[in-house]
């Protein structure tokens, strides 16, 4: 199950070996950043690896110091001991005209540059220190994404186009010329990149905003004028289901559209909480619109007066745990496992029959049912289980089909 979003111009992030393609003709690619101090390497590799270990095709990090670009090589050595060929990205604002320069091994290390034009300095120092930037990216051929954001726009921008507003004979609305200043801003580095010499196809630009309405806007605009990749993101999405839920609607609607190459969901953490959450919501999206599979799905019924007993919804969570676990190691060993699908139901009204539409189904007996249930692999009744060895049992079935119907 891939589908692939409308073609733009393909850009390679990382080395010959170990490289993620986006835009072209290739499925959406999941990026997150870490929040460690990037200067603390050990901190930083380890999340590194939990994001690359969840999912994560592109990892973002934070160069906001002398410090942090010193680390930069280490980390990217430290990685590649372990195993982790993740393609790091280095995430620049205010400074990194200073940093790339001093710091070349940062600069080599790093598989892509994220800039924000609208922090990169004010009128001529501006296109001094934004012109420095992209030079070293076409010295170390690296990618970068230029990243607008209407938190951070470029002021004079927004000015002139105020400027040119107020001569129009029906002048755009404030949201507009907002809307305008974005596409324009992001529109105008592209240009002033490949006059640099930075080629098309090491460019992706993105338009960040954290209003739905207007995200969804300014990147139907942003698409309309041009063929660069795209990066997705609701910026400063919230906390929990709030960050979920304006980040769905967002993004579903604009990849929906075949708008975007690549996505990252800015979820606010709770405190300790587990950054992994943005990698697994961003699968999650792709997967529930049928543009890419990740991990086997679980389909489970939300319970109602037939099922008093929470035995579904516990066997639900420790299937949907067992399989996401599962899958680094079944990605290399059965390829295709992704597209499977389990059906975990709690009562006889709909359980028999979505079992039967999975690869594997359990329908396990509501209030007042007979204690027994039936199991469906590919649509047939194959077993019925009974006693207190229920989960185990059915989780033995999904090994041994996994391993029958998902050879390398």
């Amino acid at each position: 199950m891939t589908k692939k979003s409308r073609s733009t111009t393909p850009v390679k992030i990382g080395t010959p070996e170990h490289h993620v393609t986006v835009g072209g003709e290739n499925p959406v690619v999941v990026q997150s950043m870490t929040n460690t101090d990037t200067a603390d390497v050990y901190s930083t590799v380890k999340q590194v690896m939990e994001l690359a270990e969840a999912g994560s095709e592109l990892v973002r990090i934070t160069v906001n110091s002398a410090e942090a670009a010193e680390a930069v090589a280490k980390i990217r050595a430290d990685l590649d001991r372990q195993g982790c060929f993740v393609p790091l990205i280095g995430d620049f604002h205010f400074n990194g005209h200073k940093l790339l320069n001093d710091y070349p091994k940062c600069a080599q290390a790093l598989a892509k540059y994220r800039i924000n034009p609208g922090n990169v300095g004010k009128g001529k120092k501006r296109d001094e220190q934004y012109a420095s930037m992209i030079k070293v990216a076409v010295k170390n051929n690296k990618p970068v994404r230029i990243g607008v954001n209407w938190g951070s726009l470029d002021q004079s921008l927004l000015a002139r186009i105020m400027d040119e507003n107020h001569q129009l004979a029906e002048p755009l609305e404030p949201h507009e010329i907002m809307h305008k200043a974005m596409v324009t801003s992001a529109l105008e580095s592209a240009q002033q990149a490949e006059a640099l010499g930075l080629a098309k196809d090491k460019i992706i630009l993105s338009v960040k905003m954290s209003s739905v309405q207007d995200l969804i806007s300014v990147y139907r605009d942003l698409a309309k004028e041009c063929d660069y990749a795209l990066h997705l993101g609701l910026t400063e999405a919230g906390m929990g289901s709030k960050g979920i839920v304006a980040s769905t609607a967002a993004l579903a609607i604009l990849l929906q559209e075949g708008i975007g190459n690549t996505i990252r969901i800015s979820l606010t953490p709770e405190p300790h909480g587990d950054r992994c959450k943005e990698v697994i919501v961003a699968q999650e999206i792709l997967q529930a619109m049928g543009l890419r599979s990740f991990t086997p799905q679980v389909v489970a019924c939300p319970g109602c007066g037939r099922t008093s007993s929470t035995y579904f919804q516990t066997l639900a969570q420790d299937i949907q745990s067992y399989l996401r676990n599962k899958m680094p190691e079944w990605h290399e060993t059965h390829p295709g496992v992704e597209d499977m699908n389990v059906a975990v139901m709690g009562c006889v009204v709909n359980g028999p029959g979505e079992s039967k539409h999975a690869n594997i189904g359990i329908s396990l007996p509501g209030t007042g049912e007979k204690p027994v249930a039936p199991v469906y692999v590919d649509g047939e009744k194959t077993v019925t289980l009974k006693g207190d060895n229920i989960a185990e049992d059915f989780q033995k079935i999904v090994e041994e089909y996994v391993a029958e119907n998902y050879k390398k």
